[in-house]
């Protein structure tokens, strides 16, 4: 029991103190800590001028964002429908297969900044299977909600703005 009141009153000494090393306060955890991790996809729509959706990758998208925590990412997102090549060989696909996968699939790693004022995450893609978007920065706003992870596209690849939506992976 002595023992158990020596452990307490340190902690009740120690604990008020005791920050992070970024400076946080215990308990505060910052955004881009709390970002690292797998993500899994949701949704993803293009919003139209006139609000109107329309899901870039149909109802079931299928992908995944990893921040690393050291600055890192890395993000890929499908179609859960895309077709198979006839073929079986990736480099013999028809023209319309080929169509299917550009325009059903996107990827792209490079590095992040989070920043905590504004609520951005800015990308600098090192490479894209969209190839304009090589060596860019995209500032995108995000919401995060417990496991729920929200941002915006302003330009979308596909035209207009684009909506994401990613869970945390379990």
């Amino acid at each position: 029991m002595k023992h158990f009141h020596i452990v307490t009153t340190v902690l009740r000494l120690v604990l008020p103190g005791l920050t992070l090393q970024s400076g946080v306060a215990l308990g505060q955890v910052p955004l881009d800590q709390q970002l690292t991790g797998a993500w899994t996809y949701v949704s993803v729509d293009t919003v139209r001028p006139d609000g109107s959706r329309t899901p870039m990758y149909g109802p079931n998208p299928h992908g995944l964002v990893i921040f690393d925590g050291h600055g890192h990412y890395a993000l890929v997102n499908s179609r859960g429908d895309l077709p198979k090549y006839v073929s079986k060989d990736r480099m013999a696909g028809s023209a319309e297969e080929y169509r299917a996968v550009v325009q059903g699939s996107i990827a792209h790693f490079g590095t992040y900044v989070v920043n905590e004022a504004d609520k951005t995450i800015t990308f600098r893609i090192e490479t894209s299977t969209f190839p304009n978007w090589n060596g860019v920065e995209q500032r995108r706003p995000f919401v995060l909600s417990g496991d729920e992870l929200r941002w915006t596209t302003p330009a979308a690849s596909g035209g207009g703005s684009g909506e994401v939506v990613l869970k945390r992976a379990k």
